[in-house]
C-alpha cells in the first residue's frame, strides 16, 4: 500500500512542500492521543459514508463548551482533549420555560391568541407634486410678427380659457384677412355660388389656422375692416409657469411665447423598492398628507407606473394622480404617500411585536400551558402596519406572548447551553496537569 507521501506526491508539486506539510498536521491531529482517520481511509471512503461517521458527533471542550469541532482535538484555550458529544433529537427544538404567575406579572408578561384576518397590503413612501402633464400647454405664434403689447406678463399670473395674453402685428395675418374680404366682396354674377362659398370657407380656414380667435373672424365680417393686430388668446385655465418674451420682440413659430399649467388636476412622483413590485398596478387607490396642510387628506389613484427600475436605487418610478379644483397643492410639495395593494384575506396573522429578529429565524415564545413557554421558529410572510403573516410555524388559536419574550428567550438559550454542557461526560479538570 502506498504511504501517506506517496500519495501526496503528486500534490505538493502543485501546493508546494509547505502547504502539504500543514495538511499532514492536521490530518495527524494535534496532540497524537486522539489519531484522526488516515488519508488512505479518507479517500477510500465514499462521500456518503464520510459524512455518517460525523454527522451526529461533535467535540467539546469540558471547561469552555464554546469550543466546539467536529473531530477530536485540543482546546485552544485550556489545552485539554476535546471529549465526544452526541446530538440527540431534542437539540432542535428550544427548552421550554417554566414561569409562575407571580413572576410572569413582574416581567410584564403579555399574552395573546394567533387570528385569521385579512391584512391588507399598502406601501408607505414619500413623494413630491408634479405637474399634470397632461393639463400643460404651449403658446406658439402661429405667424411671424412683433410683439406690441402685452397683456400677461408675470410668471404665476392665473389666466382663464379665451383671455388675451398678447397682441401680435405680423404682415401674414393682415394679408389673410384682405384676401378673406376679397372672397366675401366676390361679384355673385362672376362665381357662381358654389365657387364663391368654396372660397369663403378657404379664407375662414386659413384665419383659424393663423390663430385668429372665432370673435375676431365674426368682427371682420361685420364691419368688413381689416385688424393690423391680432391677439393671441390661452386656450384653457391654469398658472403661466415660463414666459419667453417681451414687449416689441419679433416671434417665429419656433418661439415658445407661454408655458400655461392647470393644477386642477396635479401628478404625484413616488418610488417604490423591488420587492413591492406586485403591490403596485395602474388604478390602485392612494392617499397623500402634505405638512403644509396638516389634517387633510387627498384621495387619487396610481396613473402609471414606469417600465424601468433605477439600477442603482433599485426602484420603480410609480405616478399618482389627484384632483386639485383649489389648487392648493404646489408643484414640488412633499407629500407622504400611502398605495394600498389590496387584501390579503384569511392568513394567520400575529402582532408585529412579538417577533424576535434572530439571524438564522425569526422566533415567537409560544404558550405550552399556563405557566409554560417555548420559543419556536416561524417563517414570515407580508406585513401590515402592526401584523404580520405566518406561513409556518404557528397555528391559529395558539397563544403567544408580545410582551416579556425577549426574557423568556434568553432563559430558554440559558438552558440549552447548560443542556448541551450537562450531556458532556464528567472529566477531571486536572488530569492532563
Amino acid at each position: 500500500m502506498k504511504s501517506r507521501f506517496d500519495t501526496l506526491a503528486p500534490l505538493a508539486r502543485v501546493l508546494g512542500t509547505v502547504s502539504v506539510l500543514a495538511l499532514l498536521v492536521v490530518l495527524a491531529g494535534c496532540d497524537g492521543s486522539a489519531p484522526s482517520e488516515s488519508l488512505d481511509q479518507v479517500m477510500d471512503d465514499t462521500p456518503e459514508e464520510h459524512a455518517l461517521k460525523h454527522l451526529d458527533s461533535t467535540y467539546v471542550c469540558p471547561m469552555h463548551p464554546q469550543i466546539v469541532q467536529n473531530e477530536p482535538g485540543i482546546c485552544p484555550i485550556c489545552g485539554m482533549n476535546l471529549v465526544l458529544q452526541e446530538r440527540s433529537a431534542d437539540d432542535a427544538e428550544q427548552p421550554a420555560v417554566t414561569i409562575d404567575a407571580r413572576m410572569a406579572q413582574n416581567m410584564g408578561v403579555r399574552v395573546t391568541e394567533v387570528k385569521r384576518d385579512t391584512l391588507w397590503k399598502y406601501i408607505e413612501t414619500v413623494g413630491y407634486v408634479d405637474y399634470d402633464e397632461d393639463q400643460v400647454t404651449h403658446v406658439h405664434p402661429r405667424a411671424s410678427g412683433w410683439v406690441e403689447k402685452l397683456q400677461v406678463g408675470a410668471i404665476g399670473d392665473r389666466v382663464e380659457a379665451g383671455q388675451i395674453l398678447l397682441e401680435i402685428y405680423s404682415p401674414e395675418m393682415v394679408q389673410a384677412q384682405e384676401e378673406f374680404l376679397i372672397a366675401l366682396r366676390a361679384d355673385p354674377g362672376r362665381l357662381t355660388g358654389q365657387r364663391r362659398e368654396s372660397l369663403i370657407a378657404s379664407g375662414r380656414a386659413r384665419l383659424r389656422l393663423l390663430g385668429f380667435p372665432e370673435g375676431v373672424i365674426e368682427r371682420l365680417i361685420r364691419t368688413g375692416e381689416v385688424q393690423r393686430t391680432v391677439p393671441v388668446v390661452a386656450r384653457q385655465n391654469g398658472v403661466v409657469t415660463a414666459i419667453g418674451l417681451r414687449e416689441g420682440m419679433y416671434v417665429t413659430p419656433q418661439n415658445e411665447l407661454y408655458t400655461i399649467a392647470d393644477l386642477s388636476s396635479v401628478w404625484v412622483q413616488v418610488d417604490v423598492f423591488e420587492h413591492q413590485l406586485d403591490w403596485v398596478s395602474a388604478g390602485r387607490t392612494a392617499e397623500i398628507e402634505v405638512a403644509a396642510l396638516p389634517g387633510r387628506t387627498w384621495e387619487g389613484e396610481v396613473e402609471y407606473v414606469y417600465p424601468t427600475l433605477d439600477p442603482r436605487t433599485r426602484t420603480l418610478r410609480v405616478r399618482l394622480q389627484f384632483d386639485n379644483p383649489q389648487g392648493v397643492l404646489k408643484p414640488n410639495m412633499l407629500a407622504d404617500v400611502t398605495i394600498y395593494g389590496g387584501p390579503r384575506r384569511d392568513v394567520v396573522a400575529i402582532p408585529r411585536e412579538a417577533v424576535i429578529p434572530a439571524a438564522d429565524a425569526p422566533r415567537v415564545v409560544r404558550v405550552v400551558e399556563d405557566g409554560v413557554f417555548q420559543p419556536v421558529a416561524v417563517v414570515l410572510g407580508m406585513q401590515s402596519g402592526e401584523w404580520v403573516e405566518v406561513l409556518s410555524g404557528l397555528e391559529a388559536g395558539e397563544r403567544i406572548v408580545v410582551s416579556g419574550q425577549f426574557l423568556i428567550d434568553s432563559e430558554s438559550n440559558l438552558q440549552a447551553s447548560f443542556r448541551r454542557m450537562g450531556e458532556a461526560p464528567a472529566v477531571d479538570p486536572h488530569a492532563d496537569h
